[in-house]
């Protein structure tokens, strides 16, 4: 089946469908374990005379197995092109140093994964690039941060930790009318729930270690592009310009792993998005949780915006228990669920965003963002909801 056909499919059926390997008719694409290829003097012209993709010249550069997982992302984000990366943060560095130079500036949600929001805030600032944080759900105040020389507007689809929603089709307008780069982490939603460039973002970056792989196991990252305002052929240029550079390549064994977890994606999710939408209205009913987030509750500040633009709400949710001793002391007594590091995985897993992911940005900022010292994040598993509501249950009751 060609491309074209492809991409006229369903949803789960782009996930599920692979094309068989050209040389050994296997279902599953093979893992192409190699970091050198042999040359012959004909491939070596082709390489010379500017040949990139097309030839394989060094594992850095890119690798048959890595290439067949781009495809498979370009078919489930609907994208013109796809790059991929060792890690969710390689794509969203290559991304921002591969479209800004010195003296550029970005517009970002003042709500995003902590290591964005140090990389922008702190790391960059070093070349002379500077950012403004607004929030992106307040389309006014996006207007407002834009400057002469903003170059990207960035946001969350769904904020990490605080489920915060953009309101992303007055900001694409504004940003195209100004030939500003739209920019979307979709790590929270995944592509089976929301497909950002469906809705005119330029850009969706994606941590695959969270939903795509889905098993906790595996790090990468993606970068997915619908040409229009960047070139078809822009991501082919920072994979050699910045990403190659960088030395961010994602791994074969790594690309091979996420094709795989592509391909249960619909049903994974399926299942976790119900799990949160049941959880998210246990915590709201319980008495000692303060406040629960999540974009399904009719009380979530965005839930219109999301009603627009999500058909499912996703898996991640997060709710209150008032500080740090209170939500550690829950998170300790958890047994069915997971208190680590990272979401996306079949358990459920938990953590406190402001004691962990969030620790080196001051608690000053932390309150600005919404984050507070006794948020508890949740990423929703598969195990059966009325288990996890009882271990919930137990955990909550410690605190009566």
């Amino acid at each position: 089946m060609d491309n074209s056909k492809r991409k006229n499919l369903n949803f789960d059926s782009r996930a599920v469908y692979c094309p068989p390997d050209e040389a050994t008719k296997a279902v599953n694409p093979p893992i192409v374990m190699a970091s050198s290829f042999e040359y012959d003097a004909e491939i070596f012209q082709r390489i010379v005379d500017g040949e990139r993709k097309d030839v394989n010249i060094y594992g850095r550069c890119g690798n048959p197995s890595e290439y067949q997982f781009e495809e498979q992302m370009m078919m489930i984000e609907g994208a013109d092109a796809c790059l991929a990366t060792a890690s969710g943060m390689a794509a969203i560095s290559v991304t921002l140093l591969g479209l800004l130079k010195s003296g550029d500036h970005i517009v970002c949600d003042w709500t995003t994964y902590s290591s964005t929001h140090e990389l922008l805030d702190h790391r960059i600032t070093d070349y002379d690039i500077e950012t403004t944080f607004v929030d992106t759900s307040d389309p006014d105040a996006v207007k407002a941060a834009i400057r002469p020389n903003t170059k990207i507007i960035y946001f969350e689809t769904i904020a990490n930790p605080s489920m915060k929603v953009a309101a992303i089709p007055p900001i694409v307008e504004m940003a195209h009318e100004r030939d500003i780069v739209v920019v979307c982490d979709n790590t929270f939603a995944s592509p089976y729930v929301m497909r950002p460039l469906e809705w005119g973002v330029d850009i969706v970056v994606e941590s695959a270690t969270k939903f795509i792989g889905g098993h906790s196991d595996v790090l990468g990252g993606t970068i997915a592009l619908k040409a229009g305002l960047l070139p078809k052929d822009f991501l082919e240029k920072i994979r050699w310009n910045t990403m190659v550079k960088l030395g961010a390549p994602l791994s074969p064994f790594n690309a091979w792993m996420l094709q795989r977890g592509i391909q249960t994606l619909s049903v994974r999710l399926e299942r976790q998005c119900q799990t949160a939408a049941k959880l998210a209205d246990y915590f709201e009913n319980h008495s000692v949780v303060n406040q629960v987030w999540y974009p399904g509750l009719e009380s979530h500040a965005q839930h219109h915006i999301a009603k627009e633009q999500m058909p499912k709400f996703g898996a991640m949710l997060t709710f209150d228990v008032g500080d740090g001793n209170r939500a550690l002391k829950v998170l300790d007594s958890l047994e069915l669920s997971c208190f680590s590091a990272s979401l996306g995985g079949v358990r459920t897993t938990t953590q406190i965003p402001a004691l962990m992911a969030f620790l080196d940005i001051p608690k000053e900022q932390r309150l600005e963002m919404g984050i507070s010292d006794g948020m508890i994040r949740v990423s929703a598993g598969l195990e059966d909801v009325d288990d996890l509501i009882a271990d919930f249950d137990a955990a909550l009751a410690n605190l009566d």
